[in-house]
């Protein structure tokens, strides 16, 4: 040990005439000099520059006064040190001298406590009971006391405001256990405006015999990470939490919701109303402007404020608030009930985030109104997505001393553009929901047809949740003779090309039903149709492909007079048919190809039906899933359907909920019909010989069998309608002829006979013998039309019942 790199401190003894009477080897460790080279010698010789007057009293007049001097070195380098003069007193207060200490200014602890002492984090040390044994300026600062007020005084004592029961005990827990430790905790200094985020690392110390004296811990004011690490937090909960469902009021709810009380006390969002309809958003106001919107979320930490599902109210902003202008500038604005404190001064504390330097030229502005509404600040956000002006958000703050900040200006921004996007998604969703709906429903049938055939119930379910659009349908078409149509078709895939393929097929169905086609006949005819739209669906221009074109069709045809019921297959399940005793009824049949293959027959098959025939017609979404097969979903159908019910209306809930799974892939349609007979005593028929003198004949049978029928009011028409339709019959038909009338929910008229030529309306001229007859026909009764038929065709004719009867 011989360096002077090697010494830290030295001592030695001065005699009241100023010379050298005691050196230590620490000496000559730290200066060179021995204690022969210094002992007699003045002290002023030890140094490097003039000694300051009076030295070495100059050097005090107190123990550990302390002054920086240059020392020679032996080796005529210069040493700075830290000398210390302590006066030495003999007996009767004679004075003997001075004992001088010098360390090294490089060298601990002269830099160490220096160091210490300004250290821009707070440094503590306590002893095991959390007495304060020394504190260093930025301490003070923190806790807004000087180092003599806070010294041997318990911590929990002295600042009960400040204590954190988790630091405090966590600091008595290094005390016993001996092991080192480290916190976060969250606080607001003395004379702060803001709450600050303090690392606190903590450990003991131990004397040389290793036992815990004392525990020191020193304090990172980490307000910057902290708070950044905050609003990620609140970013990625609103990223879960808003837009998780494609509703405009429930996105508004969720932007409301998030950032309380995470980031703000208050919450409201504010809409146009065409934003809540689903329509585009209006042109933005003009500044200057008053604007009308709906309050379509608030929410609150001091009291819960959800709306309930309903209405928003309606608000309206003055021409000159913060909320107009903000919408017609485009631009946010932060609102501060007072000028914002300087922020925490320790490290990186959220005053660099106040700085003015931060902020967005305009903000923040100072409103002391916000005081007398129990506002601390406030931050105004147009909410904008995709160039459109959709409404405002407004951020505010209540129950925290903390002003907000740019940083908080920048998350309240990236808040709401996150939530506008969401919102506009749900807006143009719902449009197209809309439209898609509007489709749908415009194409399916609404309200059943008055009938007296069938009861009839359906529902509809389209895959998925949601959607709402699909390619299953149904239908139920009057026919004449009292007879009723009920079709059920699939066209392949979802959505609204599946949508209006469906609806171009329905409306064929009913054009083709008109004609009174033959079940079969009317499958090829369709058939026919659904070639021609497969070429047509091929896309053009900037046209989305719609994919391949294909469907399956069932069309029946129930008699309630015959009770027949006849039926064709294009590649569609039969349908389901339940005798009134409870036994399944079975159908000799096989569907058909699937529409649009060309080329092949369909075969129709009749059966003769029981009255109070359960009739399912049903899509394969109703039976078929990924769980079950086609065939389980049968056996299962039927067994649902031999359930008892009070109505057809209960009996397809039942079937709905009973065969519904939740994961389902395709839509589900249903149709349950049960067959009515139509009393014989509402039929009458009558054979007609081919002779014209049978005319008068046939008008009396009619004449005779409406007044049986207590319609007397409909004798006039019903005498010129059998007329004519009988005097065409055996003029231009052929035997044998038929007149036949049907009293159901109209009087119905119909003439048959072995021709297949129609009849069709004309215009007669002023000195035409004929052609008047139809038009006659056309004019007084509700329809009339012609059925074809194997043997021949029927003219017919309806009067409605509802006319005759009324007074």
């Amino acid at each position: 040990m011989g360096g002077k790199q090697d010494a830290r401190a030295a001592a030695l003894v001065v005699g009241p005439d100023g010379v050298v009477s005691g050196w230590s080897e620490s000496g000559r460790l730290l200066l060179g000099w021995t204690a022969e080279d210094t002992v007699g010698r003045p002290v002023t010789d030890l140094l490097a520059a003039p000694p300051p007057p009076g030295f070495p009293e100059s050097t005090g007049n107190g123990p550990d006064h302390t002054g920086l001097l240059p020392l020679r070195h032996r080796d005529g380098s210069t040493v700075d040190a830290l000398v210390s003069a302590d006066p030495l007193l003999g007996a009767g207060g004679r004075a003997l001298g001075h004992a001088i200490t010098v360390h090294r200014w490089e060298r601990r602890p002269v830099i160490a406590d220096l160091a210490f002492e300004q250290c821009p984090f707070a440094l503590g040390v306590y002893d095991p009971d959390l007495r304060f044994l020394w504190v260093n300026a930025s301490a003070c600062r923190v806790m807004a006391h000087s180092e003599e007020q806070v010294l041997g005084e318990k911590y929990r004592e002295l600042f009960p405001e400040l204590d954190d029961q988790a630091y405090t005990d966590q600091l008595s827990e290094v005390a016993r256990t001996g092991e080192p430790a480290r916190l976060i905790t969250v606080f607001r200094p003395l004379g702060s405006d803001y709450a600050n985020a303090w690392a606190t690392s903590m450990w003991p110390v131990r004397d040389a015999e290793g036992k815990v004296r004392a525990v020191a811990n020193w304090g990172f004011d980490m307000s910057a990470e902290y708070w950044a690490r905050q609003r990620l937090l609140i970013l990625n909960e609103a990223g879960g939490g808003i837009g998780r469902t494609l509703d405009v009021l429930g996105t508004a709810q969720e932007l409301a919701r998030t950032p309380v009380p995470g980031f703000a006390d208050l919450v409201t969002v504010d809409l146009f109303e065409e934003v809540l309809r689903g329509e585009e958003p209006p042109l933005p106001p003009a500044s200057g402007e008053a604007i009308a919107l709906s309050r379509a979320a608030r929410h609150s930490a001091a009291y819960d404020t959800d709306r309930a599902p309903g209405r928003p109210e309606p608000v309206r902003h003055a021409p000159d608030s913060v909320a107009a202008r903000c919408m017609a500038t485009g631009r946010s604005t932060v609102q501060l009930a007072a000028e914002p404190g300087p922020g925490g001064e320790w490290a990186f504390g959220p005053g660099l985030a106040a700085d003015p330097a931060h902020w967005p030229p305009g903000n923040p502005l100072i409103d002391e109104s916000l005081a007398a509404a129990g506002l601390t600040g406030r931050i105004t956000v147009p909410l904008r997505a995709r160039g459109a002006l959709l409404g405002v958000v407004a951020f505010s703050r209540s129950d925290r001393p903390e002003a907000f900040t740019a940083d908080d200006l920048i998350l309240a921004e990236e808040l709401t553009a996150k939530a506008a996007v969401a919102i506009d998604n749900a807006r143009r969703y719902a449009r197209e929901r809309t439209t898609a709906l509007t489709l749908q429903r415009s194409l399916l049938l609404q309200r059943l047809p008055s009938q007296e055939a069938l009861e009839v119930a359906s529902r509809y379910l389209p895959a998925g949740t949601g959607a709402e659009v699909g390619g299953d349908w149904f239908d139920v078409i009057p026919l004449s003779g009292a007879r009723v149509a009920l079709v059920v078709g699939d066209v392949v895939g979802h959505g609204l090309h599946a949508s209006a393929s469906m609806g171009r097929l329905r409306t064929a169905v009913r054009t083709l039903a008109d004609v009174d086609l033959p079940p079969d006949e009317l499958l090829t005819h369709l058939d026919d149709l659904v070639i021609h739209l497969a070429s047509d669906l091929q896309p053009v221009g900037h046209f989305q492909p719609t994919g391949e074109f294909g469907a399956t069709c069932l069309y029946t045809v129930y008699d309630p007079v015959s009770r027949r019921f006849t039926l064709a297959s294009a590649g569609h399940p039969l349908p389901l048919i339940i005798s009134p005793d409870g036994t399944r009824t079975p159908v000799p049949a096989q569907p058909g190809p699937p529409l649009g293959l060309g080329g092949l027959p369909f075969e129709a098959t009749e059966l003769e039906l029981p009255e109070g025939s359960l009739l399912a017609l049903y899509t394969d979404g109703l039976v078929r899933s990924r769980e079950r097969d086609a065939d389980q979903g049968v056996t299962e159908l039927l067994r649902v359907l031999n359930r008892s019910a009070t109505s057809l209306e209960g009996l397809c809930d039942t079937v709905m909920d009973a065969m519904l799974l939740e994961r389902r892939t395709d839509d589900a349609a249903l149709l349950l019909a049960r067959t009515h007979a139509l009393d014989p005593q509402h039929v009458a028929d009558w054979d007609v010989a081919p002779d014209p003198a049978e005319v008068p004949r046939a008008r009396k049978f009619a004449l005779d069998q409406v007044a049986a029928w207590g319609l007397e009011e409909a004798s006039f028409v019903t005498e010129l309608v059998v007329s004519e339709l009988v005097t065409n019959a055996i003029r231009y038909g052929e035997p044998p002829i038929m007149l036949r009338l049907i009293r159901d929910s109209s009087l119905i008229c119909e003439v048959s006979d072995a021709s297949n030529t129609a009849p069709h309306l004309r215009r007669a001229r002023a000195f035409d013998e004929g052609g008047r007859g139809l038009l006659l026909v056309a004019q007084l009764t509700q329809g009339w039309g012609t059925r074809h038929t194997t043997d021949g065709k029927t003219i017919w004719c309806a009067q409605p019942l509802d006319v005759i009867t009324s007074p």
